[in-house]
């Protein structure tokens, strides 16, 4: 029995130490879509994540491992809410129901948890290359789902209706949060609505 619980015991501790570096990720991630990477601080991090500041290093050799990790947690969520949309959607339907979802009102409300891309695009040139891998795999990625919701899927058409829809998303998306301006805030989603709409897949 002794035995046992000496077996036992190190892995409890691994399993604790895992669901902590768990719960400062996903802090993280929220964090870097609300305040931005240069906004974002190791102590105010672990102060949310109700640690210590001197905790941090057992977990990150450094900011920037802590920046990407955060990043790639944020854009994990995005792409599996993307992904629940368009599952959820009724058969023809999951291109226009991603697009009605991303370009919400909703959607611009809900910054520290919507799409990373978003609100950080502006800031991911100067980061470090590990953050902006991960950037690339998750635009990559977002292409390639749009992409595939097209008939012509495969062919160079396809791709590149899926650059333009990405881009034109992204950047509606970042406008419409940026002005103080309600009307002008809702002008801006639902024009790139109805233009990508029109575009069709």
């Amino acid at each position: 029995m002794m035995s046992i619980m000496r077996k036992n015991a190190p892995n409890a501790r691994a399993a604790a130490k895992d669901a902590t570096h768990e719960r400062i990720v996903s802090v993280a991630a929220r964090a870097i879509r609300r305040s931005g990477y240069d906004g974002t601080g190791v102590a105010d991090i672990m102060k949310e994540a109700g640690l210590t500041h001197g905790a941090f290093y057992s977990h990150f050799a450094s900011r920037e491992a802590m920046l990407a990790e955060a990043a790639g947690k944020a854009c994990a969520e995005s792409a599996a809410g993307v992904a629940d949309v368009a599952a959820a959607a009724p058969p023809g339907m999951a291109l226009a129901t991603m697009l009605a979802a991303y370009l919400s009102r909703e959607h611009v409300a809900q910054r520290e948890a919507g799409c990373p891309l978003a609100a950080l695009g502006s800031e991911t040139s100067r980061q470090s290359p590990e953050v902006r891998r991960v950037t690339t795999r998750h635009i990559k990625a977002t292409i390639d789902l749009l992409a595939r919701q097209s008939a012509d899927w495969g062919q160079p058409a396809a791709h590149g209706r899926a650059l333009v829809t990405l881009s034109t998303m992204v950047g509606a998306l970042m406008l419409a949060r940026a002005v103080d301006d309600p009307a002008l805030s809702d002008s801006l989603r639902e024009a790139a609505l109805q233009h990508l709409t029109a575009i069709g897949h």
